[in-house]
């Protein structure tokens, strides 16, 4: 899915040299579209918090700071920012690319030590949901490796590429921008499955099934794998997720802003707003509930995610199959076909949740009516949002002023 929701995002920024946020803008209402951006910054927000929390857990893994010190620190990466783009969007890049190869080279060490046994890989990699739990983790996953700003992103840095404005010069950025995108998400493939093989390995082969924070996988990594490094390239690899992710969400948000609203704002006022949006939820959760409540943030921001993608994809899909916008390098009707498919499991998922959730609500006897009901009209209003991304591209107004299929029309 992600590999090919990204190929779409940079097919747009080089075809139409238009990222998604001006494209929407191009083509929905104002009240449409600042309410795409308010659910693009709150993608974006739910994503700073899990950085937020996964620098404030590596330092304090790393440093054995508590995790409310952890927090207030993480404020400083608005500096690295700074630093870095003075250098410009290579160097950027090339720092982001230094930190996946830490994360990924940190895991495989880790796999070393850990021994899995390869016929039960291989298992792994069939698709299996055996409860309402793992689909709630399941989603997360989906949220946090196809994440929305994402396609923010990639349609907006793709245009930053050098290449002739010419149909075989258009193909070719095309065709080369698939390979670097496989070649990116199959590392990401590997960092994550990575993740997963390693905790199965270390902790459930060992009896260890219980394992929730990441803190306890951190302390039982060491007399699990005997090995002293197993701890520290774990915080590391942890550390550099947060700083990368951290770079990737600030410049989507400055693309978002500007591509929805036009608005321009300095980046480090930007990384500031943003990063305090992230502080106040994670700082009232450890305050309140304690350091042991983080994994369940961490996860539901990553869920927060997943939930988002419909409200960018759709729209995305819409552009690239529009001829008379793409022109040759419209999608291909299978590739249509397997884009709404790839849309539809991601909206299913999704709203299977968002229904368990509120029947589960609703069956709480001590359950807050007011806080129910405001939940359910979000709901409604956002199922209601997708209908009309979904189906609005399909209508347009005559000149008498009925609506009528743009098929009729041509």
């Amino acid at each position: 899915m992600a590999l090919l929701l990204q190929s779409l995002s940079a097919r747009l920024g080089i075809v139409r040299g238009l990222d998604l946020a001006q494209a929407s803008r191009e083509s929905y209402p104002p009240v449409v579209n600042f309410t795409l951006w308010m659910l693009a910054e709150i993608a974006i927000a739910a994503c700073d918090l899990a950085e937020v929390i996964g620098m404030a857990i590596a330092l304090q893994l790393l440093f054995h700071l508590s995790l409310l010190i952890g927090v207030s620190i993480s404020v400083t990466d608005t500096l690295l920012l700074l630093l870095l783009q003075k250098f410009g969007m290579r160097k950027m890049e090339a720092f982001i690319v230094s930190l996946i190869a830490i994360i990924g080279i940190s895991f495989f060490v880790e796999l070393i030590f850990a021994h899995p046994a390869p016929v039960e890989i291989m298992k792994g990699f069939i698709p299996n949901i055996p409860g309402d739990k793992a689909l709630y983790i399941a989603i997360g996953i989906i949220g946090a490796t196809v994440m929305p700003h994402n396609l923010y992103l990639h349609s907006s840095l793709v245009q930053t590429r050098k290449f002739e404005r010419s149909r075989e010069g258009i193909k070719k950025a095309i065709r080369f921008n698939l390979i670097d995108t496989s070649i990116a998400l199959n590392i990401a493939l590997f960092v994550n499955a990575a993740i997963l093989i390693l905790a199965a390995a270390s902790f459930y082969t060992h009896g260890y099934n219980d394992v929730q924070e990441i803190q306890d996988a951190y302390k039982l990594l060491l007399p699990i794998l005997g090995s002293n490094w197993a701890p520290v390239l774990f915080a590391v690899a942890l550390l550099a997720a947060g700083q990368s992710s951290t770079l990737t969400g600030t410049l989507s948000g400055q693309i978002v802003m500007e591509g929805y609203l036009n608005l321009t704002i300095k980046p480090w006022l930007r990384r500031l707003i943003t990063r305090t949006v992230a502080i106040i939820p994670t700082f009232i959760v450890i305050y309140v509930y304690g350091e042991e409540k983080t994994g369940a943030l961490l996860i539901l921001s990553q869920v927060i995610l997943s939930v988002q993608l419909g409200f960018a994809v759709i729209p995305l899909i819409h552009f690239v199959s529009d001829k008379k916008k793409m022109g040759e390098a419209v999608i291909k009707p299978w590739l249509k076909i397997v884009s709404w498919i790839c849309a539809v499991i991601i909206l299913v998922f999704n709203a299977k949740l968002i229904v368990d959730c509120l029947l589960d609500w609703s069956g709480d006897p001590n359950h807050n009516a007011i806080m129910f009901y405001m939940a359910l009209l979000v709901c409604i209003a956002s199922a209601l949002l997708l209908l009309y991304l979904t189906f609005s591209p399909f209508f347009k107004k005559n000149k008498n002023g009925f609506l009528v299929g743009v098929e009729e029309t041509k």
